[in-house]
């Protein structure tokens, strides 16, 4: 059986260090897959059981990196705080040497120009001592068979500052100033580069903003009751059935059931409802949420790696820890850029020293080269945008578990809806009761509920919650899916379910036909009772709430261009009453749940992109079906776990909140990777030509991830219903 293992790396850069990383652990025996991400230094490897993490750590320190065990309750790092110290220092000692420059359009740069020893006391520092890193990363880097940008900084400032050396040195020998030095570009380019790091770190740790919330609402401590006694103990002590105490403004500490208080309980950071949920005893909560005006007392139903709250820290985690396959070709390039870079400034040096331009002009065009030419960027444009865009989605009650979910959200042309707890409350109720003849309505309903008994069927609670005395008890029951149920009462076998069941009994549902044409003309659920040799005894008639957001939704669909269908298993009557109230644009009723999946394999054919939304363990196979499936929060594992996209909140909104944020994060994506190309497409040439200097060079590198980062930031505006 595989396992996931998940690492943090060291002394990454940028996407030629991600393509170096997933290589090697790649060729570790045993490993099926290494996904790397720049954006948050984490490697995620699939393995099979005999791979040790010494392995995998050991494979990435030969390629000259460092790899440690990620500690998953530390799912984030905190933004660098002011500063920090040797980016202070490389200012403080680059500034004499570039506020000269900048005064050059005003004639002012020989009056405030250090000499050129002066400059060499200054540039050294920063080139050697401050600079460093560049050299012990590229090195590595070449060590480990690849090149990354740490060595492009490292060629160019070198090249400019071993130049400017042998001009002052031969300066000094023949007793004269030395000419133009570019002391100034190899000291000016370094602590751009690490002014632009910096940056581009505090602009990634905010793309994990949501996520550190999201973990941050777990409370250390909990107030529990044992032998009578209230004690307040670590949460990770805290046992399942234990009863938690729960005060006023406090956060509830673990999932449970209310046993003892009621009140309201503000569950915004896990769902995105802005309002207040009422609970009483009975009522499940959340581990994470605030409770509003009075005690609480809980009882624990989940702890630990088990809890919602830990389940959906888990859920974004993996999104943003996955690649969609637009990120994978742009690692590819990434992966022989560097050796492309260094062959084009090879080739800069050579023209334009054979063009007479002398060798200071050829190398400091050929260092310009080096220093534009940014992988970062390309590396960093798909997981920034992804990482933002799943992070934004939980703040807003959508968990999203893949990047290939999010990437398929965008494309898609037709949803498809379950009906019951769907579009729907999923609570209905008994609204007609009609006996046949020599039957009474009393009669009709303890067999219904009977039948009923045990079942978790939204129609049997509904008759159920109908019957207020206990039914009789009923043996050998036996469920027909997409039918209905049959059981034995006091000796006697009966059905109750759909037309169809009734038919197979070989009942005839004439005498009861006129009431049943009426009960559809209102959209009527019905479950005909009969005996299993084909006695009628009745109908039931169901009526179930259509949720307030639903039309809305619907329309809101239509307005992006998306195509809207109903698939249920509910008599084409009732199905088409929901449809026509909410306008739906085609109804497929009387659907099996085993067909479901095929109705939906249907609706792709064409090249049309499906979105799947449902609640129950009959729309798993419909949701695994299609190409992002939806499960609302509030239905069972089962269609969790089947769907590519979670919906906190059973409101029907959420689903064009979640395409529509898909769309606007692959709009970043695309963005950030055209604009990482741009740089280096349209950069390397001018640079090549002579037109940038190093110093501009540095700048527009360092500019370009941390704009890339900054762009994919932006997605943090999007709210729901934009």
């Amino acid at each position: 059986m595989s396992k996931t293992i998940d690492l943090d790396i060291e002394g990454m850069t940028c996407a030629a260090c991600v393509s170096r990383v997933e290589k090697v652990l790649g060729r570790v025996d045993g490993v099926e897959q290494a996904q790397v991400n720049l954006a948050t230094n984490r490697a995620r490897v699939t393995a099979g059981p005999q791979v040790a993490l010494e392995a995998l750590t050991s494979a990435v320190a030969r390629a000259g990196y460092g790899a440690t065990l990620t500690d998953r309750s530390q799912p984030s790092r905190r933004p660098p705080d002011g500063l920090p110290w040797h980016l202070i220092a490389a200012g403080l000692l680059t500034l004499p040497l570039l506020v000269p420059m900048l005064l050059m359009p005003f004639g002012l740069e020989h009056r405030l120009m250090p000499p050129g020893w002066a400059q060499l006391l200054l540039a050294a520092p920063v080139q050697f001592w401050i600079g460093w890193r560049f050299y012990s990363a590229g090195w590595k880097a070449l060590r480990g068979g690849t090149g990354n940008m740490d060595l492009l900084v490292a060629l160019g400032t070198t090249a400019a500052f071993a130049l400017s050396t042998v001009d002052v040195a031969a300066a000094a020998w023949a007793g004269h100033p030395p000419g133009h030095l570019y002391f100034e570009a190899s000291a000016t380019v370094i602590t751009l580069v690490l002014l632009g790091r910096w940056l581009e770190g505090r602009a990634r740790a905010r793309t994990t903003a949501a996520i550190s919330a999201l973990a941050a609402l777990r409370p250390d401590r909990a107030r529990v009751l044992r032998h009578g006694a209230e004690t307040e103990i670590p949460l990770d002590d805290v046992l399942l059935g234990d009863l938690v105490l729960v005060r006023t403004g406090e956060r509830l500490p673990v999932d449970g059931v209310v046993r003892d208080g009621a009140g309201s309980v503000d569950e915004s950071l896990l769902t995105g409802e802005s309002l207040p949920v009422a609970k009483q005893p009975g009522d499940r909560v959340t581990g994470g949420a605030i409770n509003g005006e009075s005690l609480l007392r809980v009882e624990t139903t989940a702890i630990g790696a088990e809890t919602v709250l830990a389940r959906m820290v888990r859920l974004v985690e993996d999104a943003q820890a996955a690649k969609p396959s637009i990120q994978r070709l742009a690692d590819r390039v990434s992966a022989v850029f560097v050796p492309v870079v260094v062959a084009i400034a090879l080739a800069t040096f050579l023209g334009w020293w054979l063009a007479g331009a002398g060798v200071s002009a050829a190398l400091i065009n050929a260092v310009s080269v080096l220093v534009i030419a940014c992988p970062c960027a390309m590396g960093l444009a798909t997981p920034t945008a992804i990482m933002v865009g799943t992070g934004v989605a939980a703040r807003h009650g959508i968990l999203i578990k893949d990047a290939e979910a999010l990437e398929r959200a965008h494309l898609v042309s037709i949803a498809a809806f379950d009906k019951t707890g769907t579009l729907t409350e999923g609570r209905p109720v008994v609204t007609d009761i009609l006996p046949a003849s020599g039957q009474t309505r009393e009669a009709v309903l303890r067999l219904a509920a009977a039948l009923q008994a045990g079942s978790e069927h939204p129609l049997a609670r509904a008759v159920l919650t109908a019957l207020a005395a206990p039914p009789p008890p009923a043996t050998a029951m036996r469920a027909l899916p997409g039918r209905g149920v049959e059981a034995t009462i006091d000796g006697r076998r009966y059905v109750l379910g759909s037309r169809k069941l009734l038919l197979e009994a070989g009942g005839d549902p004439a005498p009861l036909a006129a009431g049943a044409e009426a009960l559809a003309a209102q959209g009527r659920t019905m479950a005909w009772l009969a005996t299993a040799d084909g006695e009628l005894l009745g109908l039931l008639g169901f009526g179930d709430t259509v949720k307030p957001g639903a039309a809305p939704a619907i329309a809101r669909l239509h307005a992006m261009g998306i195509r809207s269908v109903l698939v249920s298993g509910d008599n084409r009557a009732a199905a088409e009453a929901v449809g026509h109230a909410i306008g739906i644009d085609e109804v497929l009723a009387e659907v099996l749940p085993a067909d479901k999946a095929a109705r939906v394999a249907a609706l792709r054919q064409g090249g049309h992109v499906v979105a799947m939304v449902g609640d129950g363990v009959n729309d798993a196979p419909a949701l695994a079906a299609a190409d992002v499936g939806f499960a609302m929060g509030s239905g069972t594992d089962v269609a969790m776990a089947a769907a590519g996209v979670t919906l906190m909140r059973g409101d029907p909104m959420l689903v064009a909140d979640a395409i529509s944020l898909s769309r606007r994060t692959w709009s970043k994506l695309r963005q950030g990777l055209f604009w990482a190309l741009a740089y280096n497409v349209l950069g390397i040439p001018i640079a090549a030509a002579g037109l940038l200097s190093p110093v501009v060079a540095g700048a527009a590198m360092a500019f370009s991830s941390v704009s890339v980062v900054t762009n994919a930031l932006l997605l943090r505006r999007w709210r729901p219903g934009s």
